[in-house]
């Protein structure tokens, strides 16, 4: 049974007192004192200054922590608190060589903490695992790509997967997409599989584009921004200063979010002086609702219910009839099943009551433009396909997608993330055209569709997959089910991880391991054609180059790159058509196929590559055009009230949201200092209101163990949590990624695109 709201001790509005939360805007002297403290702990050299002042702006670097816009006319300090994080986490002077592995074996380095593994300091030469002594030792680049190359030719090109993280720029990418293809096989999960591909697949369907439709234009012209599951402030902190311009001229916002985030309450640009000394923060959302997990489609549900009342007290007045007659189909199907809700099915589901709702609905109905803003909030769900149907039907009603100042817009995290994507890192075919793969290498590419995260992990569970090459990433860190995965990984026969720093999955040996150490964005790339420039794309589609200030942290480093073509050339048989060691002396060359690969988004590659704001590749869908089956916008009427695909019945289970902290990207893991949710120290914990710990009859403080409640003939246990006061919505509970992974089933995830359902797993707590 759902709890009734009057169970609840404090409105859905309000921020509960007795709980820890951060009383500081997000931004202000919290985010310089973040700053600082990464500077005081890190081995950072003068160069860090250099590059910092050039972070995000023509002719410097491009920041990995996340994939926010880069303006064409940047502030002084174009980076944020995650920004000069990661900035100075590459940077750090400690090395990890030969000596610190021998003196450390792997079954030692497993008890560490992910942290303490990445704080050793950049990895500086090739290494080979050797069993005998359970430790890497040294090996010589070309030996190391012949091991590879015997390896992968010993196998059936489906038994191959190649892993791809969000950091590795457009060449590379490029290349190692290219690589696989002609190997035979389109195995080529990427990290966006774990987060945002609900947005790929679903997105697609409704509206004919892969990716949000919004550019940075936008919030110069939009009237209200409505946000679901999206926490600007520790994942796109830069966003804050365009949202604070947005609210200063007028723009309201409303929030949904199980958690109160500081980012979207209230917000000091570290960029205004005055602000930082004397002014008031600028307060961010107008409104802000606690919704429950997957509470979003009944939500959508209720704010079109209002939209289509005030249509039917004022006719042809409130929907944008012009644009649903024209551009859209399934309108009716979908007002029809809005109108077959009740208002007490959508409190029960969303937690929020119909007056709340109702406000909500009249901040839409008073703006003519209107934008869209998700995160993995959303699409973290096993029926996020719906909360993403019923935003895209929200904004359709009344023409808010295809013009200036509106429309959808999911906030990627990885930096390059969308653009590996778009030069073909993907299983389908569809992902890299086989006509232009044909005509360009006169090769026959596979038609057969390849695995994503999800197929993998099952296939390598089935003993399906023999070898994995992790382009960047902590993929094992970042899976579901992480213990069946680690129990499986050493029947892998190899086992190639292309890094900058030690992390838990080198930690995993397969028969044959090697990790192979690579240039970080902030490095001098320095090849047989001279410095290199480096690509990637943002959020809005926007591609930029990136160029490195820092001398190597080692003479033995290999970009990206250089590596992904020397595995290739140690692989493949002879091409006249592959010139790998040209590709690598001049990447222009590669940005000339990546032009001809797709010609509508990368002609005149290169003479774009250093626009100031980036060059835009464009999306049809922003121009009105529906790539759609039908040819036009698809309305998707809503099938259920809940994006939860198990919906707890019993008192004592509860649906598991997993967070990241602000010290954190993924899964790196800065430090221990939660600064924006009022909490720090151990993330071994589990966030819980204080009316339901009561009712559980949990204390605070108390040590817990979290089961799974669903597929009970696997146990998925994590022990040793600590349970703490905070406030969420009853039926609900918080935790860190990726400490509580192991909970979530391989096969809880998104019905379409095999998204893992972090946002919504159904867990007991065990005294």
């Amino acid at each position: 049974m759902d709890p009734k709201l009057s169970d609840i001790e404090h409105p859905a509005t309000q921020q509960d007192p007795t709980t820890p939360y951060d009383r500081h805007p997000a931004g202000g002297w919290g985010s310089v004192e973040g700053i600082a403290r990464v500077v005081a702990t890190s081995q950072t050299s003068a160069v860090a200054a250099r590059i910092l002042a050039k972070l995000n702006k023509p002719g410097g670097v491009m920041c990995s922590s996340c994939a926010w816009a880069k303006p064409a006319g940047p502030a002084r300090f174009e980076f944020c608190e995650n920004g000069a994080k990661a900035t100075m986490w590459e940077l750090d002077r400690k090395r990890a060589g030969a000596d610190f592995f021998a003196e450390h074996s792997l079954t030692s380095l497993r008890a560490w903490h992910d942290h303490d593994l990445e704080r050793t300091g950049r990895l500086t030469e090739p290494l080979r695992y050797d069993a005998a002594t359970d430790r890497y030792v040294p090996i010589g680049w070309e030996e190391a790509f012949a091991l590879v190359g015997a390896e992968l030719r010993a196998m059936d090109p489906q038994e191959a997967v190649f892993y791809a993280s969000g950091h590795a720029g457009l060449e590379a990418a490029y290349l190692y997409a290219l690589f696989a293809r002609a190997m035979g096989h389109q195995n080529l999960p990427q990290s966006s599989n774990m987060c945002h591909e609900t947005t790929s697949v679903n997105l697609k369907t409704y509206i004919g584009t892969p990716v949000g439709t919004c550019t940075l234009e936008d919030f110069d012209h939009c009237d209200a921004i409505f946000f679901f599951g999206q926490n600007t402030g520790s994942n796109s902190p830069r966003f804050l200063n365009i949202l604070k311009k947005a609210v200063q001229r007028g723009c309201r916002v409303v929030t949904f979010n199980p958690v109160r985030e500081r980012g979207l309450i209230e917000f000091k640009s570290p960029q205004n002086v005055k602000q930082m000394t004397i002014g008031a923060p600028t307060q961010i959302s107008e409104k802000y609702y606690q919704l429950r997990p997957g509470g979003d489609i009944s939500v959508l549900a209720g704010l079109m219910k209002c939209v289509l009342e005030a249509e039917d007290a004022a006719p042809g007045t409130v929907l944008d009839h012009a644009f649903i007659s024209e551009h859209t189909e399934g309108f009716e199907q979908t007002v029809e099943a809005v109108r077959a809700t009740t208002w007490a099915e959508l409190e029960a589901h969303s937690g929020l009551t119909e007056a709340m709702i109702r406000e909500a609905a009249q901040v839409y109905l008073t703006a003519k433009n209107v934008i869209g803003i998700y995160g993995m909030g959303m699409t973290q769900h096993v029926n996020g396909w719906l909360n993403l149907g019923m935003l895209c039907n929200f904004l359709m009603m009344r023409g808010n997608l295809g013009r200036l100042g509106a429309g959808v817009s999911p906030v990627r995290g990885h930096s390059n993330v969308q653009g590996q994507r778009t030069v073909g890192i993907g299983e389908k075919s569809a992902h890299m055209p086989a006509d232009k793969l044909r005509a360009l290498f006169g090769i026959e590419p596979p038609e057969q569709d390849g695995l994503n995260a999800v197929h993998a992990c099952e296939a390598l569970l089935e003993g399906k997959v023999r070898g994995v090459i992790s382009l960047g990433g902590n993929l094992l860190r970042a899976l579901p089910d992480i213990e069946r995965m680690e129990a499986a990984w050493p029947r892998l026969r190899l086992s190639v991880q292309i890094a900058t720093k030690l992390n838990r999955s080198h930690l995993v040996p397969a028969e044959v391991s090697l990790i192979l150490p690579c240039l970080g964005r902030t490095d001098r790339d320095i090849q047989a054609g001279g410095e290199q420039v480096i690509s990637m794309e943002d959020t809005f589609s926007h591609i930029y180059g990136s160029v490195g200030g820092a001398e190597p942290p080692s003479d033995s480093l290999r970009s990206e790159l250089a590596i992904v073509a020397g595995l290739a050339k140690a692989t493949l048989p002879q091409n006249p058509n592959f010139d790998w060691d040209g590709w690598c002396a001049n990447y222009d060359r590669v940005r000339d196929l990546i032009a001809a690969t797709f010609p509508k988004d990368f002609a005149d590659f290169n003479a774009r590559l250093m626009e100031p704001g980036g060059f835009y590749r464009g999306n049809p869908a922003r121009e009105r055009i529906w790539n759609t089956q039908s040819g036009k916008a698809q309305f998707t009427p809503p099938t259920m009230l809940s994006a939860l695909g198990v919906i707890p019945d019993q008192p004592d289970v509860l649906t598991l949201i997993t967070l990241r902290s602000n010290d954190q990207f993924n899964t790196t893991i800065y430090g221990y200092s939660d600064r924006l949710r009022g909490l720090k120290g151990s993330r071994e914990v589990v966030l819980i209101n204080r009316t339901q710990m009561a009712r559980l009859g949990l204390s605070e403080g108390q040590k817990i163990d979290l089961v799974t409640a669903i597929e009970p003939e696997t146990e998925r246990r994590v022990s040793g949590f600590t349970v703490t006061a905070y406030d969420l919505p009853d039926g609900c509970i918080a935790g860190y990624y990726p400490e509580l992974n192991p909970l979530v089933p391989l096969s809880y995830h998104e019905k379409h695109s095999k998204t893992p359902a972090y946002k919504g797993t159904p867990v007991r707590l065990v005294p």
